[in-house]
């Protein structure tokens, strides 16, 4: 009999990921990266992968992908794709799919991982989660943003997923009162993704460089931290430290909802890019600001997520109880 062949991928907005896992471990190979602009749909996208590496026949497929997941499939936030179970099972001819939200995955590759893949956000230190019961969350602006949690309890793992990019923006200091202002005018409603994400770099920029008259607010989101690095724009190292700041205030909101005692986690396809960055900044700050309960925040410990692929290490992770 041959061997259990796997696809897993970990879609987003901009990027989609695809791996092949032989057997039941959470190892993958082959692992590639298209962009979702090229295809129309996921389907063709995942076909395309397969030809590539050259596999014709897949026993289960598991997909993490950034969006809220239904019964029947998920509609990718950030994009114009919907990934259809009932599709997947026609064209790929197996019952085996699981669709997970793609920071479920993150959350159940966090237990996997080691001690290199981690880098800590000021102290404590990192607890070792090969325990009977614990709670964690991960966080992580990209494309939009996403979060989630994982409770351990009786040595099995339970997932808690939602879509916390979009619970509303709650401003704490001047500055961000006057960010705040200025996107109401824009959306009406500001979600915390308007300003973690991607977009929402570009966002914090705009209103600041408008404010003092820079003529430069059409800066992408990786010139903004360019600049910020090398002290070259006023606005630019505002905008950064201002996204690490909220960022530190809604990962200790989401620590205090959940009760993430465990740690936080930080992961998304921005901020592992400047973990230095982020350790100098006023992240910690944010976090652990939360006046009656600081003293929990402090013992709280923050992990940046350094693994190149944790989303596709999740989705292994789960294609191996498929089959």
């Amino acid at each position: 009999m041959a061997s259990p062949c796997h696809l897993v991928g970990d879609i987003g907005g901009t990027n989609a990921r695809f791996a092949i896992v032989d057997g039941s471990d959470s190892q993958f190979s082959s692992q590639k990266s298209l962009r979702c602009a090229d295809f129309e749909t996921a389907t063709l996208a995942m076909k395309a992968y397969l030809e590539s590496v050259g596999i014709e026949r897949v026993t289960a497929i598991c997909l993490a992908v950034a969006g809220p997941v239904g019964i029947d499939g998920v509609r990718v936030t950030n994009n114009t794709w919907r990934v259809d179970i009932a599709k997947l099972r026609e064209v790929f001819n197996t019952e085996a799919i699981r669709l997970l939200n793609d920071f479920e995955a993150i959350a159940y590759a966090i237990p996997l991982l080691g001690a290199s893949d981690f880098f800590a956000i000021g102290s404590p230190h990192r607890i070792d989660l090969d325990r009977p019961e614990f709670t964690v969350a991960v966080v992580g602006p990209g494309t939009g943003f996403g979060a989630a949690g994982l409770c351990k309890r009786n040595h099995s793992l339970f997932p808690i997923v939602g879509e916390q990019g979009h619970v509303g923006f709650a401003p704490e200091t001047e500055a961000q009162f006057q960010i705040y202002s200025e996107l109401v005018e824009q959306f009406g409603r500001v979600s915390t993704e308007r300003l973690l994400s991607g977009p929402g770099v570009k966002n914090i920029y705009r209103v600041l460089s408008t404010a003092c008259g820079n003529d430069k607010s059409e800066l992408s989101t990786s010139e903004i931290f360019s600049s910020a690095a090398e002290q070259s724009d006023p606005s630019a190292v505002d905008t950064v430290n201002i996204f690490f700041e909220v960022l530190g205030q809604v990962a200790g909101d989401l620590a205090l909802a959940l009760g993430a005692a465990e740690g936080i986690y930080i992961a998304g396809g921005i901020v592992p890019r400047y973990a230095e960055m982020l350790a100098a900044s006023n992240f910690r700050r944010g976090f652990e600001n939360k006046g009656r309960q600081r003293a929990l925040m402090e013992k709280i410990p923050v992990q940046l997520v350094i693994h190149p692929q944790p989303g596709l290490l999740g989705a292994s992770y789960c294609a191996g109880e498929l089959t």
